[in-house]
Parts: C-alpha cells; structure tokens; sequence
C-alpha cells in the first residue's frame, strides 16, 4: 500500500520520515510513504490517476482547498474549515477528506495546558488560520483576536469562524504588540513576517505560544516567548500529532507515536 504528501515545495516536508517511522514501528512492511511536488491545480488530475494500491495523502500548501473539493465526502470539521490536509482512499473508490490539523492543534495546546474558556490572538488570516480558528472552538476559547496584514483577510474568515462557533474581533498588524497578553498567542504566519514583533512584544508569563513554523528554530518571536516565560509549542508539534490521526485512518491500526516522535526528533532542522 502506498501513501504520500503533496504540495509545492515539497522537497523539505519531514511526512515521510514520521509515516516511514510507523509503519516500521508497526510491523506495515508493505506500506510506503513519499512525497510528491503538485501544485493546486494539479491535485485534481494526480488523484484521478491513483491505483487501488493508494491508501491516502497528506496534503499541504497550496492544496488544501482543492482536495476538499475534489473529495466525495467531507469530515464536518474540513466543510467548516473549507480545507483539507488529509485524503483518504474508500473501497469504492472515492476519497474523504479531513483536516487533522485541527484535531492536532487541540491536542497540541491542550498537552500545554491551555485551559477552556482562554483568550487567543491569532496572528495571521491564511489556510492555518483556518484550522487555529475551529481548534480554538473546540477549546472553548471565549474570544478569538485575528490579526492581520489586509483587513479583507479578516472578512473572509468570518464565515469559518459563524460555522465553528467562536466569536471573531479584527485588529490590524500595526496593534499586533496590544494583544500579546491573551492566554493564547498562535502565529500562522509565513517565515520572516513576525520576526519584527519580537522586539516589542509584551508578553505575559504563563502565555501559550504556539508558532507554526518550524524551521529555522526557534523563530525570533518563539524565542522572546521563550525568554519571558511563555510556554511554547512549534510547527513540529503539530507536524507530528496531525501525521498521528492521518497515520490511523490510512492504515486502520493505531499509531506508534513514541516510534514516530523519535523519527521526528533525530530528522529535526
């Protein structure tokens, strides 16, 4: 059985190494794991000529608008989302998708002790911040600030945040330092964009970080948080619990996550 990420680039993705890592783990010796470079609009045709050998894929940027439409069925977290991460092979043929970037985000913070009812500053307004606004949801957190380069960016979030049921409030990038101090700070942000806030960030000891990035590491504004007392959770947190939930539904037995954790630990940046 085969499985795979797609994405574009690609080259740099650690799936393989995680999935690769599982599969030995778990005794999968006809399973295999690889990455394939596909642009958004290629991912349509690249699953239309999948054998009945392909179990599923991992799909990352810029894919994950396109693989919720091309899928016969939907998880109702990647309808709310209108992404997905995760396409999964049926019997018949078809494919459903999900995104387990939210499940992983819920189990990344909640392992930090994020507690429910928790204020979150979301910075960013892109697909991960589709998935950190449903994640925040299922935390229960009683208030989401999205803050943003473009203000029509905000806009286009509010109907994930009406299907997920949090309650969204909009501020600009220039007042990104004012919401340092909410209980939750999630950075989904491409490299190099927060570097500039880490000099004026004023955080609160106790604060979750949690940076999507991963590589190089730790950013500059993980390190700040780090500094200051926060407790921070990176990229590759959340690269190994979404792979984990991806991993039970390709193959249909539970992960080895100590297994794969290690996997990813020796292959980190």
């Amino acid at each position: 059985m085969r499985a795979a990420v797609v994405g574009k680039p690609i080259a740099h993705s650690l799936s393989p190494v995680i999935h690769q890592a599982g599969y030995a783990a778990a005794g999968l010796t006809g399973w295999s794991y690889t990455r394939i470079e596909c642009a958004a609009d290629e991912l349509a045709g690249l699953v239309a000529g999948l054998g009945p050998e392909w179990a599923g894929l991992s799909v990352t940027m810029p894919g994950k608008e396109s693989a919720l439409a091309l899928a016969g069925e939907a998880s109702p977290v990647a309808a709310a989302v209108g992404a997905a991460n995760t396409l999964v092979r049926r019997c018949d043929g078809t494919w459903y998708a999900d995104n387990t970037d939210v499940t992983g985000m819920v189990d990344v913070l909640t392992a930090a002790g994020v507690p429910a009812g928790a204020t979150v500053t979301l910075l960013g307004a892109g697909g991960t911040a589709r998935a950190a606004l449903a994640a925040a949801a299922r935390l229960g957190a009683a208030e989401v600030t999205v803050v943003a380069r473009r203000p029509e960016a905000v806009h286009e979030l509010r109907p994930v945040a009406r299907a997920v049921g949090v309650p969204l409030t909009g501020a600009g990038w220039d007042g990104a330092p004012a919401h340092a101090r909410a209980d939750v700070v999630i950075s989904t942000v491409p490299k190099g964009v927060a570097d500039p806030l880490a000099e004026n960030f004023d955080w609160r000891p106790g604060t979750v970080f949690f940076d999507a990035l991963y590589d190089p590491w730790p950013t500059p504004l993980a390190a700040a948080a780090l500094a200051a007392g926060c407790r921070v959770v990176s990229g590759l947190d959340l690269l190994l619990a979404q792979a984990v939930d991806q991993f039970a539904q390709f193959t249909g037995v539970p992960a080895p996550v100590e297994a794969m954790r290690a996997a990813l630990a020796a292959a980190r940046p």
